[in-house]
């Protein structure tokens, strides 16, 4: 024991005591306001998918998860400079995001598509959206996708940095519609201002823009770390656990990664 305590102090003595302490403790980054991915309880709790996820993952780890919050325009500079060791805020793996950072294996997917006024006739196309104000996250993929796709052909691409704002700009009819991850958009479609407006025009498509799925962003050459979250996504998805929590926030749709 003495020995034991004899290294210990060594190592804090060479300023080894904080990694030691560290590699118990896996700091997720995220954007708190983008529910039911990840969002705050009245009680100022985190909640949603990713955070169950996040600690599921933590236990299969026998780790100890920390939050760290951030505009998700914010979180790739944040992480890259080493605020926390993983983005676990609804991000896709995208061949964009990729140049900056690596991901996981992807542990979910779900569709991408547009929320407009019922009866407003309009759908996901150019032709219908020409002229019309659509709402997006600051820095999302389906930003990028409005900027690639649409905003050539006449369709006004208005980002926001959290999703709340655009819902408020929508309702108010700042804004014709938004494009969002579908999850994101249903507790506004079940709220008293989201009752006049619903998912319009079929999902869009496009796997070099949109991704293969959701996953853990961590920075290049953290293999270790890399290889530890997959062994554990791995072990979700096999036991189910990956699957029940997206029929819990999610209910039927498909969130499959094949």
């Amino acid at each position: 024991m003495k020995h034991l305590k004899f290294w210990l102090a060594l190592a804090c003595a060479f300023g080894s005591c904080a990694a030691l302490a560290d590699a118990q403790t896996l700091r997720f980054g995220l954007e708190a306001q983008y529910p039911p991915f990840e969002s705050k309880a009245p009680n100022g709790e985190l909640q949603g998918m990713d955070i169950d996820v996040g600690n599921a993952v933590c236990k299969a780890t026998k780790m100890t998860c920390a939050w760290s919050e951030t505009s998700f325009d914010g979180l790739i500079p944040a992480l890259n400079g080493r605020k926390f060791d993983a983005i676990n805020s609804a991000m896709n793996a995208t061949d964009k995001r990729r140049e900056a950072i690596d991901f996981t294996t992807p542990i979910y997917r779900v569709p991408t598509e547009l929320i407009a006024r019922t009866g407003s006739g309009l759908v996901t196309t150019t032709e219908s959206l020409r002229g019309k104000r659509i709402g997006v996250l600051q820095g999302s993929i389906q930003e990028t996708f409005m900027k690639v796709h649409w905003e050539p052909a006449g369709v006004i691409v208005v980002p926001y940095q959290d999703q709340n704002q655009v819902f408020a700009d929508l309702t108010s009819g700042r804004l014709d519609g938004t494009l969002l991850l579908a999850p994101a958009g249903q507790p506004f479609l079940q709220r008293p201002d989201g009752k006049d407006f619903s998912f319009v025009g079929q999902p869009v498509h496009d796997d070099k823009i949109l991704g293969s799925g959701i996953a853990f962003g961590v920075r290049k050459g953290d293999d270790a770390l890399k290889a530890k979250l997959n062994e554990a996504i791995a072990k979700l998805k096999a036991d189910g656990s990956v699957k029940s929590l997206g029929a819990k926030y999610f209910g039927d749709i498909d969130i499959s990664t094949k």
